[in-house]
């Protein structure tokens, strides 16, 4: 700013001597922009006046239309700037530009003219018609080399200041030009150096600077903006060139698998895609997806199978719709994820059965194989077997697996096992699956037959027919087939009897196959009371296996004898008996004895007086047969009575034999002579009371054996009585003494005495005579 004053104060001078010279006008020149109070010229001292006088005499400048922006000082007579100076504004492009003033002196009044030449300065930048400039220029299509006229700056500065320069940014597609022509303006041209390309650099911005020639040099700037008209020369481009989906097997149909974005690098109707799915692998699934044309959307439209296919490939293609159209492509891989929708599955690929029950731990059974069309944890598989006894699963390789014997078997007791495999994958939830497998067990000949019992009691009456069934033996075998197949057979056993030694098979067999016991011949219980043998059954396996039971066959008595009356126990010539006119009531008269082969009730006599019935004089012991006098005797009774005595056994039918006593009546001194007893008869009746004392020991010991033995015998079990009919119950005597009806019995009578009842033993004794006097004897 200093040196721009300097400069002023310079050039003052020179137009105050150039004024001098000129003979009278006064010529100033300033700068414009100067500041307010700048002198421009001493003017007083210009004009020829004295220090003081131009105060006095009042000078001023004569105002023009305008206000003025320089004044006079009153004080000093110089000429100063009172306000900016735009040479620009006062004179525009005008040069030179001057200012013609009027002085005036007022004492005396004066005019002078004063002429102030305002000079130009460097204080406009070039300005540009407009801050921007837009050209559209066809890529391609314009070649290089092409003008494009611009429109140049303007400066409100005259001279070397209004010199304009332009400069055009860095650009390898454009340069600026300029070039002299008629018109007092140079013409301006913009130059296409490289053929443009939209997609590359589809608007360029360049600015184009202007320089005025002014020291310093000011500068103005106009931004061009070059839009390149696009061409259809680039095909549409996908962002990826690959899309990578993953998708749920499980996924529902409409679901979106992905969006497409293809850009085309050109503009308008160039730039505009539509999609399509070009191909489709495997091309079966081209139902499986569809594409929005103009979204690039690709849908799901059908249902997805991760064991069927689990990769597909779709071809995707964008194209525009320029002319000619352009396409662009890209690859979209949908991957199906797996889910746990595939329960595993179990074969049997080999089953080898039956199973013998010898079969070793170890021993294969089955083989197994177990598959999961799901993958990873889903598809992983645990199998076990249930029940976990007598198999197990042993796995031999990836999905094979082996049913193997864990422990010994026992077809008697399990035949056949159901066995369950199961399998459960990894998923979440847990999907399973289960195969039932009939694992039967063969028979090896490991059982022998047994019988239900050890020992068998059969009771069987006597007379039965030949052939008639006794009883059923029945042997279990827990094998099969042949193996408990089984056959019966006397095997051991028999009975001693008057004829000696007799085998058990000549009376008895048994049927080989129902073991049904039968007679072969009737049985005589006189002859036979009890046949012991052994039953022996045996299966049909191979070694054979056999089993015994032990049969006692008690042979019950039938009433089939009728009772027989015995001889008297001493010489008689006749069937009589005499009894004396005075004899009292109760006088023992005769004694009727019987016998009766049969045992128990069917043994056991009583003695019934048939002829005469009423109130007659003689009476008999219902069990002892002894005839003794109801009441005492006298003539009118007759001379002789005939007696007609019934014996009879409690059988059913009862069986009976009558006896006819004839009884004569004698004089007292007879019948005490025939009453006395002779050292024969004394005898005799000691003997009989020594036998009964014999048979009562016998019996006692007998009956203790007997109890001892069914003691030992039946206690442990129960035994199976098979026979016709029940046991029953029968008395021995009056006395009241009771045992079994299958025990052998015989009767004893003692002597002739006194009235006693007679005593009967259940045991097989010699048949003993008791002497009778004078007895004839029929059965029944």
């Amino acid at each position: 700013m200093e040196e721009r004053c300097c400069a002023a104060v310079m050039r003052v001078l020179v137009l105050q001597a150039a004024w001098a010279l000129a003979g009278g006008q006064v010529r100033y020149s300033v700068p414009e922009e100067a500041k307010a109070g700048t002198v421009v010229g001493r003017l007083a001292q210009d004009l020829g006046l004295e220090a003081g006088e131009a105060e006095a005499r009042r000078l001023r400048l004569v105002a023009q239309g305008r206000r003025a922006s320089v004044e006079v000082s009153g004080a000093s007579g110089a000429l100063l700037v009172s306000s900016r100076l735009d040479r620009e504004e006062l004179c525009g492009k005008s040069a030179p530009c001057a200012l013609r003033l009027e002085v005036l002196l007022e004492r005396p009044l004066r005019v002078f003219h004063v002429e102030l030449e305002v000079t130009d300065i460097n204080d406009n930048a070039p300005i540009f018609p407009a801050a921007r400039k837009n050209l559209s220029i066809a890529e391609f299509t314009t070649l290089p080399g092409s003008r494009f006229p611009l429109e140049g700056a303007s400066d409100a500065d005259i001279g070397a200041n209004a010199q304009l320069s332009y400069t055009l940014s860095p650009s390898k597609h454009f340069r600026i030009e300029e070039e002299n022509s008629n018109s007092r303006s140079k013409s301006l041209f913009l130059v296409l150096t490289k053929a443009l390309d939209r997609e590359t650099i589809p608007v360029h911005r360049l600015v184009l600077t202007a320089t005025d020639g002014g020291r310093p040099s000011l500068t103005g700037t106009m931004e061009l903006v070059i839009s390149v008209l696009d061409a259809n020369d680039n095909a549409p481009q996908f962002n990826q060139s690959v899309y990578n989906v993953y998708l749920s097997e499980n996924a529902i149909q409409g679901t979106i698998v992905a969006r497409m974005n293809a850009t085309d690098l050109d503009e308008g109707t160039n730039r505009d895609v539509k999609y399509e799915i070009d191909t489709i692998v495997p091309p079966r699934a081209s139902d499986l997806f569809s594409i929005d044309a103009n979204t690039g959307e690709i849908r799901l439209t059908g249902v997805l199978d991760f064991e069927e296919i689990n990769l597909y490939d779709l071809n995707v293609k964008a194209t525009d719709k320029g002319t000619p159209p352009l396409s662009g492509h890209c690859k979209v891989v949908v991957e199906v994820l797996d889910v746990n929708d595939n329960a595993p599955e179990v074969w049997v690929t080999s089953l080898s059965v039956p199973v013998s029950e010898d079969a070793s731990v170890g021993t294969v059974v089955a083989l197994l194989s177990v598959s999961d069309r799901d993958s990873g944890e889903n598809g992983r598989v645990r199998c076990w077997v249930w029940p976990a006894s007598p198999f197990g699963l042993e796995a031999t390789f990836a999905g094979s697996y082996s049913l193997v014997l864990r422990e010994a078997l026992d077809r008697e007791r399990v035949s056949e096992y159901e066995v369950e495999v199961r399998a459960e994958d990894g998923g979440a939830p847990a999907l399973g699956a289960r195969r039932g497998l009939r694992v039967p067990v063969s028979d090896v000949n490991d059982n022998a037959p047994a019988f239900a019992q050890a020992v068998y009691t059969v009771l069987a009456r006597e007379n039965n027919a030949a052939g008639a069934e006794l009883a059923r033996l029945w042997a279990r075998d827990p094998d099969e087939a042949g193996n408990g197949r089984v056959s019966y057979s006397v095997w051991e056993g028999g009975a001693g009897g008057g004829g000696g030694w007799r085998a058990a098979s000549s009376y008895v067999s048994v049927d080989a196959e129902s073991g049904r016991l039968w007679a072969l011949q009737p049985l005589d219980y006189e002859e036979l009371q009890v046949l012991q043998f052994e039953v022996r059954a045996v299966d049909a396996g191979e070694p054979p296996l056999w089993g015994n039971a032990t049969v006692q066959l008690f042979v019950l008595d039938e009433n089939d004898n009728a009772p027989a009356l015995l001889p008297p126990a001493g010489p008689a010539p006749e069937a009589g008996a005499a009894a004396a006119e005075a004899a009292g009531a109760g006088s023992v008269v005769a004694k009727i004895r019987a016998v009766d082969a049969d045992s128990g009730y069917n043994a056991w006599l009583r003695y019934e007086l048939w002829e005469p019935r009423g109130k007659g004089p003689f009476r008999v012991g219902l069990y002892s047969g002894e005839v003794s006098t109801a009441r005492a005797l006298d003539e009118a009774d007759g001379p002789r009575q005939r007696l007609l005595i019934v014996v009879r056994d409690h059988g059913e039918p009862a069986r009976s034999a009558t006896a006819t006593l004839s009884v004569s009546l004698v004089e007292a001194a007879e019948a005490a002579l025939a009453a006395a007893p002779g050292p024969g008869g004394a005898a005799s009746a000691a003997t009989n009371v020594w036998l009964v004392v014999a048979i009562c020991a016998v019996s006692s010991l007998f009956l203790l054996a007997v109890v001892l033995y069914v003691a030992s015998r039946w206690a442990p079990r129960a035994a199976v009585l098979s026979g016709p009919g029940p046991t029953t119950l029968v008395c021995a005597s009056e006395v009241g003494s009771w045992s079994y009806s299958q025990r052998h019995s015989r009767s004893l009578c003692v002597a002739d005495g006194a009235a006693k009842s007679d005593l009967m033993v259940f045991m097989s004794l010699p048949e003993f005579w008791c002497l009778e006097h004078k007895i004839n004897a029929s059965a029944v």
